[in-house]
């Protein structure tokens, strides 16, 4: 039977919403909607509630909490890269439930810094705001539960190495039969799709393959990494993006998809210079290591304040003027530095003259003073945890106290997005282990017999960290 009397002007979504939401909705809706005209009039009022279906989910008119509010995620993700995705998405406001494998959980748990408890503060960082089925899936009835989870969500996220949910018949074109609408994120070193897809890698073996441990180091030393895992956390941050407009997509169009994020990828995108420089030379130009001062431009590095370390990087246009902040204008007329060119050859006279008038100084903020009032871009080399208690990180909000159960009050990195309308950061805790297994249960409708029997069977654990 028809949603619509006969003769009705609008699709049954229009109608539908128009009740709910008013007029401004209807105009949304209806410019939403796309008609075929090969189609069923059947046809296209289902394809049409699908489509309004999502958009009443988040229609503007009703009230959210936070942007990402009444999205569900399955995360089946450990360590950093995948907690990564979740993390942000929890911090957006996204319902995250976190699968951890039974009987330990997500290694991460015991990695790093612990404290007396056995609480680890790496752990705690990462997994915010989720909440923890623990369980084993490789038991049938695990599986079942898990399946259920993922038939029910908006997006499901993995980072697991090669094979492990295929194996397990967990992969997207299994999954996308019980539920056309999942978005699924698979996160790995060489990609699901690759002639290197069989291989595992961790961060260093990313930041090695994708040429950034290559650019990173003194021009005669060895390759070195970047000091944080930015191969895990750059994998992570783009997933996220490809989530969202994976999403958007999704509203447009009612169907769900596959993401195959690889962390080589995410790397080796931000190699801004070192690719298409080789090939538009002929490889006669070739990148190599600069160690602290930049073999591109000239001033540009880490230079030695008279405390610690500053970076100068001047541009062509701040020259004239950061000549005249040094007090030696003349360096302006000088031939050896008339043009970029010439200051690269002569860069080692020019870095001397730069050090010597940094140490007639006695503090480095006198340095700073002198250039930021001339407009040339500086600023000192901190240590992170240098950010605990400075202005500029306090006052984004960039470094954020939490208090944790078990840890007590510790400082993390807060969230970098910032949304008008969402101002202030959601207070989270991150879940003990298996802390949510009866709330989640009960949620797809196991009894406390069936629960209880679960635990006997030790298909579902509970820890006290």
């Amino acid at each position: 039977m028809s949603l619509l009397p006969e003769g009705a002007p609008f699709s049954a979504p229009s109608t539908l919403l128009g009740v709910l939401s008013g007029t401004l909705c209807v105009v949304s809706v209806i410019a939403f909607s796309t008609f075929n005209n090969t189609s069923t009039s059947r046809e296209r009022e289902i394809s049409d509630l699908t489509r309004v279906w999502g958009f009443i989910r988040y229609c503007p008119c009703m009230e959210s909490k936070r942007i990402l509010d009444g999205i569900r995620v399955v995360d089946m993700t450990q360590y950093l890269a995948g907690p990564t995705v979740t993390r942000m998405m929890a911090e957006m406001g996204a319902d995250i439930i976190k699968i951890e494998q039974a009987p330990a959980g997500d290694p991460s748990r015991n990695y790093a810094i612990i404290n007396e408890k056995g609480r680890s503060g790496y752990f705690v960082q990462q997994n915010r705001g989720k909440k923890s089925l623990c369980i084993n899936f490789d038991d049938p009835q695990g599986k079942d539960i898990l399946l259920k989870l993922i038939g029910e969500a908006d997006v499901f996220v993995e980072n697991y190495g090669p094979g492990v949910l295929e194996r397990r018949q967990l992969h997207w074109q299994a999954l996308k039969e019980t539920n056309p609408r999942l978005i699924m994120a698979s996160i790995s070193g060489f990609g699901k799709e690759s002639s290197m897809s069989d291989r595992p890698a961790f961060d260093m073996i990313a930041q090695a393959f994708s040429g950034t441990m290559y650019m990173t180091g003194d021009p005669e030393g060895p390759p070195m990494p970047v000091g944080q895992s930015i191969a895990d956390v750059m994998t992570g941050v783009h997933a996220v993006a490809a989530i969202g407009y994976a999403l958007f997509h999704r509203e447009r169009t009612g169907s769900g998809q596959f993401l195959d994020i690889a962390m080589v990828d995410s790397l080796f995108h931000s190699q801004e210079l070192a690719v298409q420089g080789p090939s538009l030379t002929g490889m006669k130009w070739k990148p190599k290591r600069s160690g602290h001062l930049s073999r591109i431009n000239s001033p540009l590095g880490a230079f030695k304040g008279p405390q610690e370390w500053i970076v100068i990087q001047c541009m062509e246009a701040q020259w004239p003027r950061f000549v005249e902040a040094i007090g030696q204008p003349e360096l302006l007329h000088d031939e050896r530095f008339a043009d970029l060119k010439g200051r690269m050859k002569n860069r080692d006279a020019l870095n001397d003259i730069i050090q010597k008038w940094m140490q007639s100084f006695e503090h480095d903020q006198e340095i700073l003073d002198i250039l930021t009032e001339a407009r040339v871009p500086s600023g000192p080399v901190l240590a992170p945890y240098d950010a605990i208690g400075h202005p500029y990180f306090e006052s984004r909000g960039a470094v954020q106290q939490i208090h944790d159960p078990l840890l007590g009050d510790l400082h993390i990195p807060g969230d970098p997005l910032r949304f008008s309308d969402f101002p202030d950061p959601l207070d989270l805790t991150a879940p003990t282990l298996g802390q949510h297994n009866l709330t989640i249960l009960q949620s797809l409708g196991l009894s406390e017999e069936e629960i209880n029997q679960l635990v006997n069977d030790e298909v579902i654990i509970k820890g006290d960290t």
